[in-house]
């Protein structure tokens, strides 16, 4: 039946044409030649235009796509702290990744101005959350009393599939978690730098620097650690038994300026040693003076007697 619909349609729209072509009668056109009627194609038959969009349909959306669209509620606190990208799941040989990733660009201090982390630093969102607390609560505050406010943070390292140390083999690094932030030196607003580890920069600063670092996360490692981190310090928050933390920072001094050379000169009424002292008889000829020479002991009479009869 739907076929027939059709075929009458088209012989009507064909009569039609016909009909219109027959009243016109053979009119010259442009170029004085007769034209063909156009023929009507029934809606029916034209190829349906969705074919032809320039747009894909959408692609169904995935449970995982759909939580990487969606902030988690450590990127609902981070965005009042600091400005960030969030990250898709990291993925990395063996155990290398993490899930809740973001890239932290700076953080935003308490009157607005934002402290920049360069190069900006790949980390679980938790740690750059610790991370934006501490530089705002802790170092900013105590960098004032250098003369200018903070305005930069040196990531030495964030995220990096290795082991701990760089060493090949060994147990893997926070690093290759993105949980662990390598923090070098600080920035300040009148172009002046200070570095964690150096030992002409204030002490009581880099004590104070100590206690709060400590107290805030897992791991610290520093100078005096395992000689790996003599320029830089390391931060993470590796879970342990009991919370237990480590934090190995030897906040150093300059050494002492070297001592003066002594001339070594002897005074002229010094004693000598006792191996290179005279013996009696040597002082005593040179205690008495030449001219007098003592006379020998007088003999008794009685013995001048006795002697006379022998």
């Amino acid at each position: 039946m739907r076929n027939c619909r059709v075929k009458c349609a088209v012989i009507l729209a064909v009569l039609a044409g016909g009909v219109a072509a027959a009243q016109n009668g053979s009119q010259p056109s442009d170029h004085g030649s007769p034209q063909p009627p156009p023929i009507a194609i029934p809606r029916e038959l034209s190829p349906p235009q969705e074919a032809y969009a320039a747009f894909p349909e959408a692609a169904p959306a995935t449970p995982q796509a759909a939580a990487a669209a969606t902030p988690s509620a450590c990127q609902l606190r981070l965005s009042k702290l600091a400005t960030f990208q969030p990250l898709p799941a990291l993925v990395g040989p063996g155990e290398c990744g993490a899930t809740d990733a973001v890239l932290l660009d700076a953080v935003i201090l308490p009157d607005q101005n934002k402290v920049i982390v360069s190069p900006a630093a790949t980390l679980r969102c938790p740690i750059a959350e610790q991370i934006a607390q501490w530089v705002r609560d802790d170092v900013a505050p105590a960098v004032l009393k250098f003369g200018a406010p903070l305005r930069g943070l040196d990531n030495f390292d964030s995220y990096e599939c290795r082991g701990r140390n760089r060493v090949r083999g060994a147990t893997l690094s926070e690093h290759g978690r993105a949980d662990a932030l390598d923090v070098r030196l600080f920035k300040l607003a009148n172009g002046k730098t200070l570095t964690l580890t150096d030992v002409n920069v204030d002490k009581d600063w880099r004590e104070a620097m100590k206690a709060s670092a400590c107290a805030r996360f897992s791991t610290i490692l520093g100078p005096g650690s395992d000689g790996a981190h003599e320029e830089h310090i390391h931060l993470d928050l590796a879970e342990r038994r009991n919370n237990y933390k480590i934090c190995e920072w030897d906040v150093r001094v300059p050494p002492p300026p070297p001592q003066p050379a002594v001339a070594q000169t002897q005074p002229k009424d010094a004693a000598q040693p006792a191996d290179s002292a005279p013996d009696d008889a040597a002082e005593a000829e040179t205690s008495i003076p030449p001219d007098v020479v003592p006379l020998p002991r007088s003999r008794p009479l009685a013995a001048n007697a006795v002697r006379r009869q022998q």
